[in-house]
């Protein structure tokens, strides 16, 4: 009698429970991103705070996971994986459930920044955990990672809204109460194989610097990128951060109620057209007509995307429209961006991903600083017209440096090891923005 000795093939939802794990805190993790949009008209009125200071939240953030990503690298390489993950999960429970405790706006600007800690500390870490622990390769978990991006990025604005609808304080809440959860599954779940001493030390010997990811900057194609990162990320978070009140100001002048449930739905729209266009749309776009072409004709569409935010900004069809519109355009830029990053130097991916991700978290910190101050003494449409001029200037920035990316979108090699990898890390980092 024969018996069928084929082995099964490797099944995405064939998973360890480890795995499935990681993955939930991810999704959390990136909820995290626009889980404040929602609220901050909300927040504004309920601890007397103008727009400016609201949108701080988002400044202290995203000022803090930028610095910290420059290091995160060389943490993960002293302490290793499973208790960087811990650390960051830790900081973003504790930091989440104080936020909701808040009694001003200025304590929330304090602890959104120590949350930033831990979302640094927790997604530069999250791909290589579930990569060690995923059964099926390194695709099967990428496959997984890249889905609980997108699914955190379109659900964030839509339980932020939802939990915003009781208290501008649930949506801080329930991310903390569901993190807590999500670090008492990988403190029991997640096992590693035991290392001896030698091999610790070598790993640790091996591990990037501390000045590693600064050095970084010195090649001219990372600093090129880099450079039009900042200017991108200026124009993204102007969209993200200031656009619930120019929304909420234009529903008001229709007559119309538009409240955090609703701000939600539209950024639940936005979410979800970025996540659709980065794992889907953007591989096929960037392979049939080279990574050049779609970083140049995607910031020129999102350039006229703001500049015409800022025409309709009375609007509130136009503004709702121009806003997903522009999730759409967002979803091709990041995942193209980074793909640029990963193919432009010959350094460590690990590094240029963590300096690439500093850079741009950076930049996305600038917009909401700028955008409340700008409004009030120009007038409304004017941040996004600023939004609409550094996304230029990255246009500009991309043309004059061109010579240090005349390479970048060529055929990798046919025995390149396992490119994918490397590539979703720096998309998940970028994209936590």
């Amino acid at each position: 009698m024969l018996t069928n000795t084929t082995e099964p093939r490797p099944s995405l939802f064939r998973q360890p429970t480890a795995v499935w794990a990681i993955a939930f805190a991810c999704a959390i993790s990136f909820m995290g991103i626009g889980l404040v949009d929602p609220i901050l008209p909300k927040i504004s009125a309920a601890l007397d705070a103008t727009p400016s200071e609201t949108m701080l939240l988002f400044t202290s953030y995203l000022f803090v996971t930028g610095i910290a990503m420059f290091f995160t690298s060389w943490v993960s390489g002293r302490i290793g994986v499973k208790w960087t993950l811990i650390a960051g999960l830790t900081l973003i429970v504790v930091f989440a459930g104080l936020a909701g405790l808040a009694g001003s706006v200025d304590a929330i600007i304090g602890f959104r920044a120590g949350w930033g800690l831990g979302n640094a500390l927790f997604l530069s870490t999250a791909l290589a955990a579930i990569v060690g622990a995923a059964s099926g390769g390194s695709r099967q978990a990428i496959v997984l990672y890249e889905a609980a991006l997108g699914i955190g990025m379109a659900i964030g604005p839509l339980v932020g809204g939802a939990l915003g609808e009781i208290s501008w304080r649930g949506p801080f809440f329930g991310t903390a109460i569901l993190m807590a959860i999500a670090l008492v599954a990988i403190l029991v779940l997640l096992r590693f194989p035991k290392q001896s001493a030698a091999e610790r030390a070598a790993a640790r010997a091996a591990a990037p610097s501390v000045t590693a990811s600064f050095r970084a900057l010195r090649h001219p194609a990372l600093l090129a990128l880099s450079l039009v990162a900042v200017c991108y990320n200026f124009g993204f978070f102007t969209l993200l951060a200031y656009s619930p009140y120019p929304v909420e100001a234009a529903a008001q002048a229709a007559g119309m109620e538009f409240g955090a449930h609703e701000l939600g739905l539209v950024f639940f729209g936005w979410g979800l057209a970025l996540a659709l266009t980065s794992v889907v749309v953007a591989p096929v776009l960037t392979r049939r007509l080279g990574l050049r072409p779609v970083l140049f004709a995607t910031l020129a569409l999102f350039a006229v995307c703001l500049g015409l935010l800022g025409v309709f900004v009375a609007s509130l069809p136009a503004l709702v429209s121009l806003v997903i519109v522009s999730g759409l355009l967002l979803g091709v830029m990041n995942t193209a961006l980074t793909e640029a990053v990963m193919e432009a130097t010959d350094l460590p991916r690990s590094v240029a991903s963590s300096t690439y991700s500093g850079v741009r978290f950076i930049g996305g910190a600038i917009a909401p600083a700028i955008a409340g101050p700008v409004a009030a003494a120009l007038g409304v449409p004017v941040p996004y017209w600023m939004g609409a001029a550094a996304v230029v200037v990255a246009i500009l920035v991309l043309a004059l440096m061109g010579k240090h990316l005349a390479h970048i979108g060529a055929e990798r090699g046919a025995n390149e090891p396992q490119p994918e990898l490397a590539e979703a890390q720096a998309i998940g980092a970028g994209d936590a923005s």
